[in-house]
């Protein structure tokens, strides 16, 4: 019997560790990234400037690109500015993700490996086969190639504000309703469920749902950055976003198309996404795991915790499946009618303040 594998598209090194920052010219030239230093690095226009002035003596052949925003725009315009230059041996993005998605199109588009160094930890992003940028007709997630290699400096994580490392919580946990609903597709549709991909994604969340510390924590944060790498890999494996995406996005995708002034943190959103539909399918006691756990690190579990009235939420829900066409979750099997959504979120509502 022949053996069989697979190659699996993931990051050649994954630093997650205090002061790993200080180490990352070193690093790239160790694992054969760049060992000339020649480093295209994007960053934000705010927060990248003390970043730029902290790290750039030790890194001192790389050119500093400035991103205004995460548009399909601004990856563009940085993708020319890059090939205007000299020559290079990688992109970096260091920043949140807003500038990690960004450098990964560019990167991609300029036929160059990236280099992920995170500064906070709000969402699985990082380390995604996907770019998410805003464009003329709201968001669009774009497919781009795995980063070669994910930096996380936790002295640099510590400093950045605390909502956004709440915000990977909620993405990491909303694994496991994912992968929930992509059962569901194989039960009712015979949608192929990709087991390595799932198990990946779905240990992330449970390792993330079941630790007793919090965001002050080295220990927890090293847990939800490997946390969010596992997701990205489990996406890479898949070849799309199913193993961390179902109704739980989809919910959260409304809120961002009805209301895209006012949408909150993606993390904040899907997580409360997720406790709600987990009470949809009826697993109570998992529901009611995830409101505690959201609660104890400071997450919203409730649509007005996030500046969205009961009306709100109700129309974000029955607007989601309209998000993702043809991806089959809880929402589309229960197919439900708006009094009936409604009914259901005073049952998970009075459920969760008892």
């Amino acid at each position: 019997m022949p053996v069989l594998t697979r190659l699996i598209p993931s990051p050649v090194v994954v630093d997650i560790r205090p002061g790993a920052l200080d180490d990352l010219a070193g690093l790239l030239a160790d694992q054969r990234i760049s060992g000339s230093g020649r480093l295209s690095i994007a960053i934000s226009g705010g927060s990248g400037r003390a970043l730029r002035e902290r790290f750039a003596p030790v890194l001192p052949g790389a050119d500093w690109f400035p991103v205004a925003d995460g548009t399909i725009d601004s990856a563009v315009r940085l993708a020319d500015d890059i090939k205007g230059s000299r020559r290079y041996d990688a992109v970096v993005g260091l920043g949140g993700g807003k500038i990690i998605d960004v450098a990964k199109y560019a990167a991609a588009r300029v036929g160059l490996p990236m280099v992920a160094v995170a500064t906070n930890l709000s969402h699985d992003g990082i380390c995604s086969p996907v770019s998410t940028l805003d464009n003329d007709n709201g968001r669009g997630s774009y497919g781009v190639p795995t980063p070669i290699a994910m930096v996380v400096d936790l002295d640099v994580i510590r400093d950045a504000p605390v909502r956004f490392v709440r915000s990977g919580i909620g993405d990491a946990v909303s694994n496991i309703s994912a992968i929930a609903d992509w059962e569901l597709s194989h039960r009712i549709n015979g949608e192929p469920v990709d087991g390595l991909a799932a198990a990946m994604a779905r240990t992330a969340g449970e390792a993330v749902l079941r630790h007793p510390g919090g965001v002050g924590e080295d220990e927890f944060l090293s847990v939800l950055a490997e946390a969010l790498v596992l997701s990205g890999i489990a996406m890479s494996i898949s070849g799309d976003t199913r193993p961390s995406s179902g109704a739980c996005h989809e919910i959260s995708h409304a809120f961002d198309l009805l209301h895209p002034k006012r949408a909150a943190l993606h993390g904040e959103q899907v997580g409360l996404g997720a406790a709600f539909a987990m009470r949809l399918r009826g697993a109570h006691e998992e529901s009611q795991l995830f409101t505690e756990v959201l609660r104890r690190h400071g997450l919203p579990v409730l649509p007005e915790e996030i500046g969205f009235s009961v009306d709100e939420f109700v129309r974000a829900v029955a607007y989601a499946p309209q998000t993702r066409p043809g991806r089959f979750t809880i929402l589309e099997h229960l197919d439900l009618s708006t009094d009936q959504i409604r009914d259901a979120y005073s049952d998970y509502a009075s459920t969760i303040s008892s």
